[in-house]
């Protein structure tokens, strides 16, 4: 069975280790520190279930180190101790997030009964947490990781529309996780017990897309052999999210404008009309006022669609967050591949905060399920990444030496993933963050087909 992992942060030698000495006696696997400094180190790239911590310290005192704790991981349940007891300071940890509050000289015994209490909660969360995700139950809200002031307002607004039911457009590049968003307002809201339909707008064929998102009667075309419901009806009551919603084709565009007008629809091969209740999430990477002026997204629509926007900030503006999500993605791994990765080593967590992930959340994720694919054990080191270890940065233009336009910067980019992923289209689009209809667009467009 896997141990229980406890962090100790004392900066009295005696304490930590009659604290090193009994939790360890009790079956817990103890990390101890002298500063709230090595403590915040270490909770950067290590698991922890729960921590012990001392309320004065120099440098980083104990409510400064649960505030850091909480901020990283809301799921480490914290104690706090203390020589020193003032009520103000109690009820500031509790309200801080602290799971309860000890008075040193520590008993032993109630030690023991606490840490026990914090191990059954632990194992009860994450029993929820597994019955949930085999319902179907997860909430995806909590899949929105960071607590970067970009990453707080994101939030904020998913709560404050999701009590709405007017249109979200949320904009972003590929891989910042624009599904989850539309997933956490769905969730939050009052159409939660109905379907959350997604559909990637890139990935239907033109002629097939009014019957797929309107349905069909039989007989309706050639091989229509039976009535098909279509994406609003089957989302009817629900919420429909239209990923890449800019590469609708025009003539869909003015029909799912007026099925938002008339909030009925037609299905193929019928003249009668149905009504249809259905809340609109659509999302793009593209900037569609641009798209607009160029004649190939509809201003109309984007009005429709646009009622409140909400923008995701690529990683690269977020790297703070890149220790948070690096635990959230070990928990997830750990639970999927049944391993017990505890971290990350130092040189392989500053590698991936000086990467600047094209691919964003997504390409994070993908770098660290291949780790687990290809036997990552206890810590992930700089050799269980080896892309990202043999990417280099590439040298700054010398002085007098003109930059790249966009177009060349970006055609590079797409040569240089077909040599890495040798010619393979889809492993290429992937990493890069596109979709497989997109990627053969710029092949396309820059002679690389």
């Amino acid at each position: 069975m896997e141990r229980a992992r406890v962090l100790v942060a004392d900066d009295d030698a005696d304490i930590r280790e009659l604290l090193s000495d009994a939790l360890t006696q009790w079956g817990y696997d103890v990390i101890a520190v002298g500063s709230g400094r090595e403590a915040v180190a270490r909770i950067t790239r290590e698991l922890f279930d729960a921590a012990l911590v001392d309320i004065w310290m120099p440098g980083v005192d104990g409510l400064q180190l649960l505030d850091e704790i909480k901020r990283h991981n809301a799921a480490i349940d914290v104690v706090m101790m203390t020589g020193d007891p003032m009520v103000s300071t109690a009820v500031q940890a509790l309200k801080s997030g602290a799971y309860d509050y000890l008075v040193k000289p520590l008993n032993l015994d109630e030690l023991r009964h606490l840490m026990r209490r914090v191990l059954e909660k632990r194992f009860l969360t994450r029993e929820v947490s597994t019955l949930r995700t085999k319902l179907g139950e997860h909430l995806a809200e909590k899949e929105l990781v960071g607590a970067s002031p970009q990453m707080a307002r994101v939030k904020e607004l998913v709560a404050r529309v999701a009590e709405s039911d007017s249109p979200v457009l949320v904009e972003g590049e590929s891989g910042t996780g624009k599904e989850l968003v539309a997933s956490a307002i769905h969730r939050r809201s009052a159409r939660a017990k109905r379907p959350l339909v997604p559909v990637n707008c890139g990935a239907i064929p033109a002629e097939l897309m009014e019957s797929e998102f309107f349905g069909h009667v039989k007989g309706a075309f050639t091989g229509a052999v039976a009535d098909a419901l279509g994406l609003f009806r089957s989302a009817n009551g629900g919420t429909l999210f239209l990923d890449e919603v800019a590469e609708l084709p025009q003539a869909l565009q003015a029909k799912l404008l007026r099925v938002l007008e008339a909030k009925e629809i037609r299905p193929v091969g019928t003249t009668k009309t149905l009504a249809v209740d259905v809340r609109i999430i659509a999302a793009t990477n593209k900037d569609l006022e641009e798209a607009i002026k160029s004649g190939s997204f509809r201003q109309d629509l984007y009005y429709r669609l646009n009622v409140v926007r909400i923008a995701l900030p690529p990683l690269r503006e977020r790297k703070a967050e890149i220790p948070a999500l690096v635990t959230h993605f070990l928990r997830q791994l750990n639970e999927r591949f049944c391993r017990d990765v505890r971290g990350i080593a130092p040189d392989a967590l500053a590698a991936l905060q000086a990467y600047d992930f094209p691919g964003n959340v997504r390409e994070l994720e993908n770098i660290f399920e291949r780790a687990y694919a290809l036997g990552a054990h206890h810590e992930i080191t700089l050799a269980d990444l080896p892309d990202l270890a043999s990417t280099g940065m590439p040298a700054a233009p010398a002085t007098g030496e003109s930059l790249p336009t966009l177009d060349q910067a970006e055609r590079d980019l797409i040569a240089a993933s077909l040599r890495r992923y040798g010619k393979d289209k889809e492993k290429a689009a992937r990493a890069l963050g596109l979709t497989v209809r997109t990627f053969y667009r710029r092949l396309k467009k820059f002679g690389l087909s």
